[in-house]
C-alpha cells in the first residue's frame, strides 16, 4: 500500500520555501504521493479555514514537478465545476506529461456558497455539473492523439452517497475524507467501487484516543499504524495522509506535522 501527504498549499505560514521544503521531506521520507487543495477565490467561507495565501494547484504542482523527481503529485481535490472541463483536461494532461506521467487527479463538487457565486456558478448544479465535466474530461482525454505518457487517475472524492455514486460511475478510485475505519468498511461492504484511496486525519498523541467515534489516523503512534494495517486489508491502494486541522496558524509551525510524518515512516520501515 502506498502513502501519500496532503500538504497545505494555503495560510499564513505558507510560502515558496516551506512548500520547497514540505516537497523535500515528504520525497525524502520515501512518501509515494504529494496532494494539495482547491480554492480560485477566498471568499470569506473559505478564508476561515484556508485563508491567503492560497497557491493555485495546477501552478503549485507544475514548479513542485520541476524540484521533484519521484513522488506522485495531485489534488485533493480539485472543485471541478470551478474551471471549463476543456481546460482541466489540457491543463492535466500538460501537467502530467511535464511530470513524467506523476499527477493524480481528486475531484469533487466543493462546499462553498460564497465561492461558487463569486466564481459565477450555480452552486445548487454542483452535483450535475461535477457529472458532466467527468465525462467531458474522459472524452477529452479519449480523443488526445498523444499517448505519450502514463493515463491519469481520477480519483472521486465525497463522503456521500451521490458521492460514492460518482466514484462508481466515473472514478478510477473513491476518495473518501476523513472517515471513521467502521464507517468506511461499511461502504465498501455494500457498494461495488473501482478502487479504494482514503484520505484521513493524521493527528499523532502520546495517548490512545478510546473514542468509538475516533478518526482514522488520530491517536498513538501504535493506533494510526493499526489503522494503517487494516486500510490496507480493507484494499485500499493508497492512504492519503493529512495533517492540517482546520486551524490556519498551524501553517506557521509546520514541524509537528514533519515530526508526525517521521515518525510513520520510521515505524512502517521499522516495525516492532
Amino acid at each position: 500500500m502506498k502513502l501519500g501527504v496532503n500538504v497545505p498549499n494555503f495560510g499564513p505560514g505558507t510560502d515558496p520555501g516551506v512548500l520547497r521544503e514540505w516537497a523535500r521531506i515528504v520525497e525524502g521520507l520515501g512518501f509515494d504521493l504529494l496532494m494539495v487543495s482547491d480554492h480560485v477565490a477566498v471568499t470569506p467561507d473559505v478564508a476561515e479555514r484556508y485563508p491567503e495565501p492560497f497557491y493555485e494547484p495546477f501552478t503549485t504542482l507544475s514548479w513542485l514537478a520541476g524540484i521533484t523527481t519521484r513522488v506522485r503529485l495531485g489534488t485533493t481535490v480539485l472543485v471541478l465545476p470551478y474551471r471549463h472541463p476543456l481546460l482541466v483536461a489540457r491543463m492535466a494532461a500538460n501537467l502530467n506529461q511535464l511530470s513524467g506521467g506523476r499527477l493524480v487527479l481528486g475531484v469533487g463538487v466543493g462546499w462553498a456558497r460564497q465561492e461558487y457565486d463569486a466564481l459565477g456558478v450555480p452552486f445548487t448544479a454542483r452535483g450535475r455539473l461535477t457529472d458532466e465535466h467527468l465525462a467531458t474530461l474522459r472524452e477529452a482525454w479519449r480523443e488526445e492523439a498523444d499517448r505519450r505518457t502514463t493515463p491519469i487517475p481520477i480519483w472521486v472524492g465525497g463522503n456521500s452517497e451521490a458521492g460514492i455514486r460518482r466514484a462508481i460511475r466515473y472514478g478510477d478510485a473513491w476518495h473518501p475524507l476523513r472517515g471513521t475505519l467502521p464507517w468506511m468498511r461499511s461502504v465498501l461492504a455494500n457498494h461495488s467501487l473501482p478502487a479504494f484511496a482514503p484520505r484521513i486525519a493524521l493527528r499523532l498523541t502520546t495517548a490512545p484516543i478510546d473514542d468509538p467515534e475516533r478518526l482514522a489516523g488520530t491517536g498513538t503512534i501504535e493506533q494510526i499504524l493499526d489503522d494503517l494495517d487494516q486500510l490496507q486489508r480493507l484494499g485500499a491502494d493508497t492512504v492519503v495522509l493529512d495533517p492540517y486541522h482546520g486551524d490556519p496558524e498551524e501553517t506557521c509551525r509546520p514541524h509537528a506535522a514533519w515530526q508526525a510524518l517521521t515518525a510513520v515512516a520510521t515505524h512502517r520501515r521499522t516495525p516492532s
